[in-house]
């Protein structure tokens, strides 16, 4: 869960970084007017390299798109990029502008880069359909896509309409949709689906969505879609849900078990728990931890109803037993259990070659006999789909969409599906990079992981909040923000609804810092309980108070260290931005980092309502 939002650092010993004059894929005039690109290897290590496609638009009228794709050898792959949404299917790889860089100007250009790994180069390079170079059918496409088809309505609240429509197709490729309210039109986007906000309640508003291809050409409408918005709800904004992971090894170190959670109040302000984690293994669910799931012996006095586990054969045991018992205790309580992680992402790839596959696994572990009684549904923690995580993925940009369209199919509408997935608000960064819009009508709701967006992995600092809510001067990265995360989830037609705001109970900071405000020099992670950098919300209240706010959330500086956590006070005002987003409600990362008596889960809960 927790996602080191580490910046690309290139340490070589011995080897030389220089560009490749001999290894650029170049762009000469071509007869007619054209798009074109040039594709260098700017630097190359002999085992990686990183390169850089510059897109110059030849023609005498602007363009509003653009796609470059190309062919890379066997043993040869892509693993990041920047400044454009990259998918790959086998060797080919695709890449489209991304928001801000895709209208360029008669003459102009645009650029994007990647990091590979691998000794060899490009091939077959095209750019909107033609030669990069410009030759055999470079000139600018004029032929406009398919009308999107089947645009209906998927939900509505007094103040926004989520809408869906079936892919167009194109001769060469759709690279997004615009939805029209009226004449006007409300919004573009790259999935299938889209939520319009900001409307009246109690009003008719008609809808319809054009298709655009990279050169910019526009389909025809769709059907026109006309749907009356809900009557105002006097309840206000944002949904209730309070969702607190449970890590299955909080029970060794932590001495943190399933009867803590009602001891502590947690229980009675929780709607769900999420069980952290199952593994994910050769493209299947599989058990995490045996003993501490299902095999643990709970003594009378650790039992959540004082009842001793015992040795009969098949009875149930464990942290799945002692959640049976709370949820009898607590019957409007649901737990699902959760797959993944940061550390079990690496087998998300395998499974997403077979999703129902995958899923057919998944479902016979959560609906075993033994225990289906325990689970009301999965959550898939996948760090990160068609992006790097502690492990770089290439599945492609649909491979999400197809993973959780076929996990509903298999667990029906009966259970929950949800997804904790990245909150990189930055521009071509994780979100764009895999299709969470046509992902969301699989899903009841996702928890972008609003948290770790700073920390000492950049051991020198600068020193800077790992949850803030808002930007701020001075913030290291433009982007690493709840708020530009949850907007551009919307924008993509995620609706608000179907988005939780993430608290961590923990605290991330620094050593040998010498300064109160965030922007401060460091000598390294800070000592924690458990890792270097990290610790508790539970000792940080005493062991380092909080000295000051910044963009939403709290900071402390005390003896040289520097740490940034979430207090009661700011997890109100994060609770109040969530119900005037409405959104639907709030999850953290997790329940041991709280107090005995659940200070910041009871902030949670009174300040949604």
């Amino acid at each position: 869960m927790f996602a080191h939002w580490k910046r690309k650092i290139a340490t070589l010993s011995g080897a030389l970084l220089l560009p490749l004059a001999g290894v650029v894929i170049t762009a000469p005039a071509a007869s007619a007017a054209s798009v074109t690109a040039s594709c260098v290897k700017t630097s190359d290590w002999g085992t990686g390299f990183e390169g850089k496609c510059t897109i110059t638009n030849g023609t005498a009228a602007a363009i509003t798109s653009w796609k470059v794709e190309f062919d890379l050898p066997s043993g040869v792959s892509i693993t990041s990029s920047w400044d454009s949404v990259r998918t790959s299917s086998g060797s080919h790889y695709t890449f489209t502008n991304a928001s801000w860089n895709g209208s360029v100007s008669a003459g102009a250009t645009a650029s994007f880069g990647f990091d590979g790994s691998g000794s060899g180069w490009i091939s077959g390079c095209k750019v909107n359909g033609g030669a990069c170079d410009g030759s055999g059918g470079g000139v600018v496409d004029t032929q406009a896509p398919t009308a999107p088809a089947n645009l209906s309505s998927t939900g509505k609240t007094s103040t926004s309409v989520s809408l869906a429509w079936n892919a167009s197709t194109d001769n060469v490729g759709v690279t997004g949709y615009d939805v029209y309210q009226g004449s006007a039109k409300a919004q573009s986007v790259t999935g299938t689906s889209a939520t319009v906000t900001g409307l009246t309640a109690s009003t008719p508003y008609t809808f319809t969505v054009k298709a655009r291809d990279a050169a910019g050409n526009t389909s025809a409408a769709s059907n026109a879609l006309t749907v009356t918005t809900d009557a105002s709800s006097a309840g206000g904004g944002g949904g209730s849900k309070v969702v607190g992971y449970f890590a299955e090894w909080g029970i060794y170190q932590r001495n943190y078990h399933v009867k803590n959670i009602d001891t502590s109040g947690s229980a009675a302000k929780l709607t769900h728990i999420n069980y952290a984690f199952g593994n994910v293994q050769n493209g299947q669910c599989t058990i995490g931890d045996s003993y501490a799931d299902y095999d643990r012996a709970y003594t009378a006095a650790e039992s959540v109803d004082g009842v001793a586990d015992t040795w009969d054969a098949g009875a149930l045991r464990g942290s799945f037993n002692q959640l049976r018992k709370l949820k009898k205790k607590y019957p409007n309580l649901k737990v699902l259990w959760s797959f993944g992680g940061w550390t079990w992402s690496g087998g998300f790839g395998q499974a997403a070659a077979n999703p129902a596959a995958f899923a057919d696994s998944c479902y016979n572990l959560v609906k075993d006999p033994r225990w289906a009684d325990v689970f009301d549904g999965i959550d898939i923690d996948w760090e990160y789909p068609n992006a790097c995580g502690l492990n770089c993925d290439t599945s492609g940009f649909g491979s999400f969409k197809n993973l959780m369209g076929a996990l509903r199919s298999k667990f029906g509408t009966g259970n929950l599906v949800t997804a904790a997935i990245t909150a990189d608000g930055t521009s071509g960064g994780k979100i764009d990079a895999a299709d969470y819009a046509g992902a969301a009508q699989y899903v009841d709701w996702y928890n972008p992981m609003t948290y770790d967006y700073f920390g000492a992995w950049a051991q020198t600092g600068p020193t800077a909040p790992h949850s803030p809510l808002t930007s701020y001067s001075g913030i290291p990265t433009p982007g690493f923000y709840s708020d530009a995360a949850i907007q551009k989830l919307k924008s993509k037609g995620v609706p608000a609804s179907k988005l939780l705001l993430g608290i961590g109970f923990y605290g991330r900071g620094w050593t040998g810092v010498n300064q109160s405000a965030p922007g401060g020099s460091a000598t390294g992670p800070a000592p924690g309980t458990y890792e270097a950098g990290i610790e508790d919300y539970k000792v940080l209240k005493g062991a380092c108070p909080a000295t000051g706010t910044v963009a939403g959330t709290s900071y402390a500086f005390c003896n040289g260290q520097w740490w940034s956590y979430d207090t009661p006070g700011t997890i109100a005002g994060k609770m109040a931005y969530a119900k005037n987003q409405g959104l639907g409600g709030s999850f953290f990362w997790e329940l041991s980092g709280d107090t005995t008596g659940g200070e910041l889960i009871t902030a949670i809960k009174s300040g949604l309502g």
